[in-house]
C-alpha cells in the first residue's frame, strides 16, 4: 500500500521522534521555499508599500479604505513620503511642517522634492504624466493648474477623508469652497496671502492727517492719497502707488464676490480702471508708462518714501520686517486692512491660496492625507506663522503669534483679520489665457492707447476666443 501525506505527514511513521524531525525538515523547506517566492515577487521592505490592486490589476487609488492595506513593518516604522515644493532653501514653511510631522510620526520619513520655482509646474507635469508614484503629496503652486490634474485623474479627490476627519472647511474663510471642482474637494488650502495697505506713518505724521481707517471705501482711499500727495520733482511724495500688475485694478472689482476674471463681460471693471485713471491723471500716482518703461518695483517706490500708501499683498511685510532690521529702510510703518467697495464689509479681501493634493497614484495615500491634514490644520497653521509665513487658517492663535512677530507694527493686528476672500483668479482651465489676454489690454488701457470702453469692448472678443480655443 502505498504511502499517503498530509501537510507532510506520512501514515507509515511510527516513531515519535522520527516524526517530529520529519516535521521540522518539512517546516524549513516550506519556509525556504515562500522566502525564495517572496523575492522574486519583490517582496522586500524598501521603505514603501505597493497599493493593493483591485480586480482590473489597477492601484486602488481613491480617498476610500483599500480591502488589503499594505502594513509597514513595526507600525509606522520605516515608511516614506515625498512631497513636491519649490524653492526650499528660501521657502522655510516646507520643512518647518514636514520636521513637525515625523516629530509626531517618529517612523516616517519624508523626502522635500526641491524644484526651482519658474520650472516647477513643467517638471511636475511630467512627474504626474508618466504615472509616477512619487510624490505622494504635491503642493500646487497655482491654485488653477489642480483643474487640468483633476481632469486627467491626476489627483484623488479628498471628499471621503474630509468627512472621515470632520474637517470643517469654515476654518478657511471660503477658501477652500473655492478650490472646490464640480462640488468636490481635490484640494485643501495651505497658505494664503492676501492685499493690505501698507502706509508711512512718518509722512502721515509730518502732515498731520490721521492715518488710514480699517474700514475705508476705495473713494475715501482715493480722497486720502490726494490730501497725501504734496511736493514737486524729485521731492514728490504720491499719495499712493499703483504696481504696473493688472491686479492693482482688477483686484477691486471682483473683491465683492459678484464678478470674475472669467467672464463673458468686463463692464465691471469700468469704474475701477476709472479711479485709477483719474489719479494717475491727478498725479496722485506715478504714471504706469513711466514704471512699465522704468522697469520700477513697488518695494523701492515705497522704502524710498516717494509714496504715502501702497495696496500690496501680505508677502510684503516680511520684506519690510527684514529690510529694518538690517538698516535699509529709517522710517515708521504701518499695516491695515485693505480698503473696499460701498457695501463690502471691512476686512473683505482678494488673495491666493497654495493649496495642498494628493497625487492619485500615490502608494501611501491614507499617510498622504494625515500629513494634508496635520499641515492644513490649525497646528500647522501655528508652525507657519512661528516661521513668518501666512497660513490658510486665520485662528486667534495663528494672528497673535504673526502680530507678535519681531518688527511687525504694534497697531498692525487688525491688518491680519479677514472677514472672507475672494480669488484673484478663478479656477478654470482657461484662466492662463485669459489673463494674458487681460493683461494686454490692461497695458494699453493704461498708457492710454485704448480708451476704457473700447479696452473692454477687445476684452470680452479676446477672452472669448481664448475660451473657444
Amino acid at each position: 500500500m502505498g504511502k499517503r501525506l498530509v501537510f507532510g505527514y506520512s501514515k507509515s511513521i511510527k516513531n515519535k521522534e522520527d516524526l517530529i524531525m520529519k516535521w521540522k525538515k518539512v517546516t524549513a523547506a516550506v519556509l525556504a521555499a515562500m522566502t525564495m517566492a517572496c523575492s522574486l515577487a519583490g517582496c522586500g521592505n524598501s521603505g514603501k508599500q505597493d497599493a493593493a490592486p483591485t480586480e482590473s490589476g489597477n492601484q486602488q487609488t481613491s480617498g476610500t479604505q483599500q480591502e488589503q492595506p499594505p502594513q509597514a513593518s513595526g507600525d509606522v516604522e520605516n515608511r516614506k513620503l515625498t512631497v513636491s515644493v519649490w524653492d526650499n532653501a528660501v521657502s522655510p514653511q516646507f520643512q518647518a511642517i514636514a520636521d513637525a510631522f515625523t516629530a509626531q510620526n517618529p517612523g516616517v520619513e519624508i523626502e522635500l522634492l526641491d524644484v526651482q520655482a519658474d520650472e516647477y509646474n513643467n517638471k511636475l507635469t511630467v512627474m504626474l504624466a508618466g504615472g509616477d508614484s512619487d510624490p505622494d503629496v504635491i503642493m500646487v503652486k497655482d491654485a488653477e493648474t489642480q483643474v487640468t490634474m483633476k481632469e486627467k485623474g491626476q489627483i484623488l479627490c479628498l471628499d471621503s477623508y474630509i468627512n472621515e476627519s470632520g474637517i470643517d472647511l469654515s476654518l478657511y474663510d471660503g477658501a477652500a469652497e473655492q478650490l472646490q471642482i464640480d462640488g468636490e474637494q481635490y484640494t485643501l488650502p495651505f497658505r494664503r496671502d492676501w492685499y493690505v495697505l501698507y502706509y508711512n506713518k512718518d509722512l502721515f505724521d509730518a502732515a498731520g492727517v490721521a492715518y488710514p481707517s480699517d474700514d475705508m471705501t476705495w473713494d475715501e482711499f482715493e480722497a486720502l492719497a490726494e490730501q497725501m500727495t504734496s511736493g514737486e520733482g524729485n521731492e514728490k511724495v504720491y499719495g499712493s502707488h499703483n504696481h504696473t500688475w493688472m491686479a492693482l485694478v482688477s483686484n477691486w472689482a471682483v473683491q465683492d464676490g459678484k464678478n470674475t476674471l472669467m467672464s463673458s463681460d468686463y463692464s465691471f471693471l469700468a469704474p475701477y480702471y476709472e479711479q485709477a485713471l483719474r489719479m494717475q491723471d491727478n498725479g496722485v500716482v506715478q504714471s504706469y508708462a513711466n514704471l512699465k518703461t522704468g522697469n520700477i518695483h513697488y518695494s523701492s517706490v515705497f522704502e524710498q518714501q516717494q509714496c504715502a500708501m501702497i495696496p500690496m499683498g501680505s508677502w510684503f511685510i516680511a520684506t519690510l520686517i527684514k529690510d529694518k532690521a538690517d538698516g535699509k529702510i529709517d522710517f515708521n510703518w504701518g499695516v491695515t486692512k485693505i480698503p473696499h467697495p460701498e457695501g463690502v464689509e471691512a476686512g473683505s479681501t482678494v488673495g491666493s491660496v497654495t493649496p495642498i493634493a494628493i497625487n492619485a497614484k500615490s502608494d501611501e495615500p491614507d499617510l498622504a492625507w494625515e500629513f494634508v491634514k496635520f499641515a492644513t490644520s490649525e497646528a500647522g497653521a501655528e508652525i507657519l506663522a512661528d516661521n513668518s509665513v501666512f497660513p490658510a487658517i486665520s485662528s486667534d492663535a495663528v494672528i497673535d503669534k504673526l502680530a507678535s512677530i519681531e518688527g511687525f507694527p504694534e497697531d498692525g493686528k487688525t491688518a491680519l483679520e479677514v472677514k472672507s476672500l475672494v480669488f484673484d483668479r478663478p479656477l478654470d482651465a482657461k484662466m492662463a489665457a485669459v489673463r494674458k489676454v487681460i493683461e494686454e489690454e490692461h497695458d494699453m488701457i493704461m498708457i492710454g492707447e485704448e480708451d476704457i470702453e473700447n479696452g473692454i469692448a477687445n476684452m470680452n472678443e479676446r477672452a472669448a476666443e481664448a475660451i473657444a480655443d
